[in-house]
């Protein structure tokens, strides 16, 4: 069995609200040239290809703070996650859970929202973004959003926000030939996680569980520049490092970085899974494909991603661990 942990959709009833809020966005004008990311039959169609296959369903971009305010994102945020519920009510067998969105933009109905989710529709955990409509995800304003999740011992998923507006340049107002699509979102990973543990996330809550989206981004490729800071150049030791030491880090910041979970979705290359891997271990690894987001509605991102898993080398067990096994123990499934 292989299950899916990180891959999107978009019901219509959603997408039809949306087309009312932001008309001409992509999401509403090139999305639907996804029909797997809109239409639940083609997707089950397409999950037919791969036999013994399931997915943990959560919604595509954009997050719901950048399409309205707060006074109309709780009401987005629960028809999003009433229709994934209804999917997975529908077609437990390829669906078994979804991962809640939330309205960012207003914490308290996001607490409400977590808990009706994951109390009343049974879904598996939450997906937030790197930023919030700009903000980093480690202000102590959505702390409490954590917190929650600690309670609920269910993981938190992280998904990469930066658009072409991010420039590449000083000089320059745009981002240009996709470099905020290709190299953006990993570095804008890299730094959400980077920003979560230096303010103490896992210090006040050890146990907290994050699902850092494309492996961790820049991380498991960098541990070097994450054990030897600038500052520790010259005014630490082989281990001390400076700006750990005044954020009141209580272990080396390396250890945290190990206590993420990463997921799969490297676009089915080999040499970043082995390399992912090795940082983070069987036991922190996950199988997801962020399908259907290619140009065969999602099928070779899944059909890669799954060959590269394969292509490890390590013992079965391990393999079955990362294509199902640690998902169904993280998510309760």
């Amino acid at each position: 069995m292989i299950i899916d942990i990180f891959n999107h959709f978009m019901p219509k009833a959603y997408l039809d609200r949306l087309a009312t809020l932001i008309p001409g966005h992509v999401a509403t004008t090139a999305f639907p040239r996804l029909k797997t990311l809109v239409d639940v039959e083609a997707r089950l169609r397409l999950l037919e290809e791969f036999g013994d296959f399931a997915q943990v369903l959560s919604l595509a971009n954009p997050p719901l703070e950048l399409v309205a305010g707060p006074d109309v994102t709780p009401d987005l945020a629960r028809l999003a996650n009433d229709e994934l519920a209804e999917i997975c009510r529908k077609h437990p067998q390829r669906f078994p859970a979804f991962i809640a969105a939330l309205p960012m933009n207003n914490i308290e109905a996001s607490l409400a929202e977590i808990d009706r989710a994951v109390t009343q529709l049974g879904a598996r955990g939450i997906q937030v973004f790197t930023n919030v409509a700009g903000v980093p995800l480690s202000d102590e304003k959505f702390r409490p959003l954590f917190r929650r999740m600690a309670e609920h011992d269910l993981p938190v998923w992280v998904h990469p926000m930066r658009g072409p507006d991010f420039a590449d340049y000083a000089s320059e107002k745009t981002s240009q030939d996709e470099v905020w699509f290709s190299f953006g979102w990993p570095y804008e990973t890299t730094a959400c996680m980077t920003r979560l543990i230096y303010s103490g996330l896992f210090d006040e809550l050890p146990h907290i569980k994050i699902v850092s989206h494309h492996m961790g981004g820049m991380i498991p490729y960098f541990p070097g520049k994450i054990n030897l800071g600038f500052r520790q150049i010259f005014f630490g030791t082989r281990d001390e490092n400076p700006v750990a030491k005044e954020r009141g880090l209580k272990k080396p910041p390396l250890t945290y970085y190990k206590m993420l979970y990463a997921d799969t979705a490297l676009g089915g290359e080999d040499a970043p899974t082995r390399c992912g891997h090795a940082f983070f271990g069987t036991s922190n690894c996950l199988f997801a494909t962020d399908a259907p987001f290619d140009s065969e509605q999602g099928r070779w991102l899944i059909g890669d991603t799954i060959r590269a898993v394969e292509r490890l080398d390590i013992p079965q067990q391990d393999r079955a661990r990362i294509f199902s096994a640690n998902a169904q123990a993280l998510l309760k499934l």
